[in-house]
């Protein structure tokens, strides 16, 4: 059996989001939790002053249609930028062991003074990375088209 497309169906498009201050920046830490990436799809360029992560995000917009429609959970590579970075450190994360995949657990915005401050990126395992900014830039973009969830679950938590 078939069903007819409906109005919210077109608006469906690749998320394109920018943060420059903490309540933007939970939208964007909502979007990306559970999201999972190798520890080589990170990226730090001093000389851009720019930290990016390639993320397999799951589409937590996506979650209510899919369950109301009865098809799988989808996830979507995404690339989560931070512009204007000035310092880069990790607790817990082994750049030399190639095969460790993290979760994103939360992206937070800690105040310093004259608009500079933290992101704290909250990993699972008691990993973290902290960056050190100038400013609140953030870029949250969808690059590829949704695929459905491997485990085909919502990740939960308790």
């Amino acid at each position: 059996m078939t069903e007819d497309a409906t109005f919210e169906d077109g608006a469906e498009a690749p998320l394109r989001l920018k943060a420059d201050d903490a309540e933007g920046l939970s939208v964007i830490s909502s979007l990306t939790q559970d999201a999972v990436f190798p520890v080589t799809e990170m990226a730090w360029r001093p000389g851009a002053r720019r930290f990016a992560l390639l993320l397999n995000r799951f589409r937590w917009e996506d979650r209510v249609a899919a369950e109301r429609r009865g098809r799988p959970y989808e996830r979507v590579q995404a690339v989560l930028a931070f512009d204007d970075v000035a310092r880069v450190s990790s607790q817990g994360v082994d750049r030399n062991d190639k095969d460790t995949v993290f979760s994103l657990l939360s992206v937070s915005f800690e105040p310093g003074e004259d608009g500079t401050g933290r992101v704290v990126l909250t990993l699972s395992g008691d990993g973290a990375i902290s960056l050190d900014v100038e400013c609140l830039d953030v870029t949250l973009k969808d690059v590829t088209r949704p695929y459905v969830a491997p485990s085909r679950k919502a990740p939960a938590h308790e």
